[in-house]
């Protein structure tokens, strides 16, 4: 087994801290506004607070090669893809360039979910640093991960 870290890149530091700030300032700035004191007002201030705990739950934190899988590490879990069917394993920097994100999140922790691009077609990705992808191709699908070490990554996938 191998493990490697996913490091954050610039984009998702400014990202995720400018998203975290808006989402703090609503959740603490709407009590200073006049509003009811109960009913659907109440709750709802808090929802931008919990959007900030649910994407965190969704952050990448690293990737372990075993002999039969890659796991992404999640906040409490892990993602397995199988390593069975895997046709090759490739190091593109900056793969999502010029990438829309079909359903997922974009930036807020990490860049995890469906995205599409002219190169790639449809594909998913768990993806912290947008320069250190490597793109992993199955058979029927596309999967985009970004490890520390991509070259090495690659290799230890061979």
């Amino acid at each position: 087994m191998k493990t490697y870290k996913a490091p954050w890149g610039t984009t998702l530091i400014v990202m995720s801290a400018l998203a975290t700030l808006l989402c703090l300032g609503i959740t603490f700035g709407i009590p200073l506004l006049p509003a009811p004191k109960h009913g659907l007002g109440m709750w709802l201030r808090w929802l931008p607070l919990v959007l900030v705990f649910a994407c965190a739950l969704f952050t990448v934190r690293g990737y372990t090669i075993t002999p039969d899988a890659i796991l992404v590490h999640r906040l409490l879990w892990a993602t397995r893809l199988p390593r069975a069917g895997l046709k090759s394993a490739e190091f593109v920097p900056k793969a999502m360039c010029k990438s829309l994100r079909t359903c997922g999140n974009g930036g807020f922790f990490s860049f995890t979910g469906f995205y599409w691009s002219k190169t790639l077609r449809s594909y998913r990705a768990y993806v912290t640093d947008l320069r250190l992808t490597v793109v992993l191709r199955y058979g029927r699908r596309t999967v985009v991960v970004s490890p520390d070490a991509p070259e090495n990554f690659v290799r230890d996938l061979a």
